[in-house]
């Protein structure tokens, strides 16, 4: 069985997976949820938190055709997050 994780780890994982959905193009609300099984609350918020990492996120184009883009990523290690991204993913139970 996998260890029970702290709230505070699994809202920074959620935070870190959310940001590399959207920095590979899986960069809109309902894509997501589509991927993760996140409800749309916990994307939303998930992406209006990006901010408190300092993952610059904005969102581009229009309401219907446009979706987030990650400007800047602040202290967080792209390279690390790609080699950890099944272990985050196991750990928040969005196992794609």
């Amino acid at each position: 069985a996998i260890p029970p994780v702290s709230k505070t780890k699994s809202s920074f994982y959620r935070r870190l997976l959310v940001a590399h959905l959207i920095d590979s193009g899986i960069n809109t609300v309902p894509a997501i949820m589509l991927d993760t099984g996140m409800p749309r609350r916990t994307a939303q918020d998930t992406i209006t938190a990006l901010h408190e990492l300092d993952i610059q996120c904005v969102f581009q184009g229009a309401n219907k055709g446009g979706g987030y883009q990650i400007i800047d990523w602040g202290a967080i290690n792209k390279k690390w997050l790609r080699v950890n991204m099944a272990q985050i993913r196991t750990v928040l139970g969005y196992v794609a």
